[in-house]
């Protein structure tokens, strides 16, 4: 397999079935700081000494999510970014979801207290 954060999310149409089991397994192994969450969802959270950090961070995945056209739910507050991501027309995880999950593993986390 292609690294994933070498990919390019591609427009799903939906109409094809989510990622389940197997499958799920064999993309995780390239994201191992996710967690697959009911074999629907992608969560990871991110810690920073501050809210400044934490805000700076939300707007690098920001843009990488309008690059990409694959836009994450990200929840934020002071000292800590949540990111979630699925695909909302399939209602479940999709090869997008894991290329966009591997493409945030690569950007810079500048005043990040760790990473899980």
């Amino acid at each position: 397999m292609t690294r994933l954060c070498d990919m390019k999310c591609t427009a799903c149409r939906g109409g094809e079935p989510p990622l389940k089991g197997e499958d799920l397994k064999k993309y995780a192994e390239h994201i191992p700081a996710w967690e697959i969450v009911r074999e629907h969802h992608l969560t990871r959270k991110f810690r920073f000494r501050n809210f400044t950090d934490a805000t700076a961070f939300v707007n690098r995945i920001a843009a990488l999510a309008e690059e990409q056209g694959h836009h994450p739910w990200i929840h934020f507050t002071w000292g800590q970014v949540r990111v979630e991501l699925w695909t909302h027309k399939i209602d479940g995880l999709h090869e997008n979801d894991f290329i966009m999950a591997a493409k945030i593993d690569q950007l810079p986390i500048p005043g990040a207290v760790s990473k899980a």
